[in-house]
């Protein structure tokens, strides 16, 4: 039983890490599509700087500078150049998608070795959850100190709240004095690196070699769990553990011959998302504050 829930843990973190990522973004009014595409880049990222310099700290760091230089390219259309950020989003991910997929040419059939696990002293011995929660990768421990961060800065710091006000009205944050361009290039390079870091932890953890597509849309669920959390960091834990359970689910099932076909079983985790986001979607309709008001939104400095 523990293993099992090891790993859906295991599988969650890489989504965890990307929707907090678009989270922040979000919240600063930027809508960016090329989630997908930043965690490819962080994954390939990771692998090439382990197998350079042997040390699986390394790919995270790695990973994280993947994803920021992709939401640098995206933020110099969008917020720069004020281009669709639909269309900019999805175009970043086909162009990742083709540039991972020639970078990782040469590193197909090349291993690396994983993160090591770290036991927290004394907490790690505790019964039942000890091994569960107290023997996880470095990531893993990141993760949720980025989901008890995010939601502190957004609720009880000024720049969070400035953040948020940058989301929610960005002229009116402009006419008192903030720059809604800085603000929202740091909030997009901040969900890179976190997108990044997630995509470094699939090769850095789950499967340690590169295959080309490897995030296998892991980028597009990220997205929809941002819409199921409501835009609050701590729901997304919860979506997670809900996607990478249903995630293992379909794996389980196939592993066990469930009489289901197994194309059925690997859309679960696919379907799972578009129902959700459509129970969702009619609560959004109803409650509109929930959602940034100018997200999507370019910004055109009138002076």
């Amino acid at each position: 039983m523990d293993a099992l829930i090891l790993t859906i843990i295991a599988t969650s973190i890489p989504l965890l890490l990307a929707a907090i990522g678009e989270l922040i973004s979000e919240k600063s009014g930027v809508l960016n599509l090329g989630v997908e595409g930043m965690m490819l880049s962080g994954a390939v990222g990771a692998l090439g700087a382990v197998l350079w310099l042997g040390n699986p700290y390394f790919g995270i760091l790695a990973g994280g500078l993947s994803g920021i230089f992709m939401a640098s390219i995206f933020s110099i259309f969008t917020i720069n150049f004020m281009t669709n950020q639909v269309a900019t989003g999805l175009g970043l991910t086909i162009f990742a998608t083709g540039l991972t997929g020639l970078a990782g040419a040469p590193l197909v059939g090349k291993t690396i070795p994983s993160l090591p696990k770290i036991e927290i002293f004394l907490l790690s011995d505790i019964p039942m959850i000890g091994n569960i929660l107290f023997k996880q990768d470095l990531i893993a421990y990141l993760s949720i100190a980025i989901i008890i961060f995010a939601t502190y800065f957004l609720k009880y710091t000024k720049p969070g709240i400035v953040l948020r006000a940058v989301g929610d009205d960005h002229h009116s944050a402009h006419s008192i004095g903030y720059s809604v361009k800085k603000i929202r290039w740091f909030a997009t390079c901040f969900g890179g690196m976190c997108a990044g870091i997630g995509g470094a932890y699939i090769p850095l953890v789950l499967t340690p070699h590169w295959s080309e597509g490897m995030t296998a849309g892991r980028g597009w669920i990220a997205l929809a769990l941002v819409v199921f959390a409501s835009w609050i960091p701590w729901r997304i834990i919860v979506g997670a553990l809900i996607f990478g359970g249903i995630t293992i689910a379909q794996l389980v099932g196939q592993a066990r011959g469930w009489p289901i076909p197994s194309q059925i079983l690997s859309m679960m985790p696919y379907l799972a998302t578009i129902i959700a986001l459509t129970m969702i979607s009619g609560r959004m309709s109803k409650n509109k504050s929930i959602v940034p008001a100018s997200l999507g939104k370019p910004f055109v400095d009138s002076q």
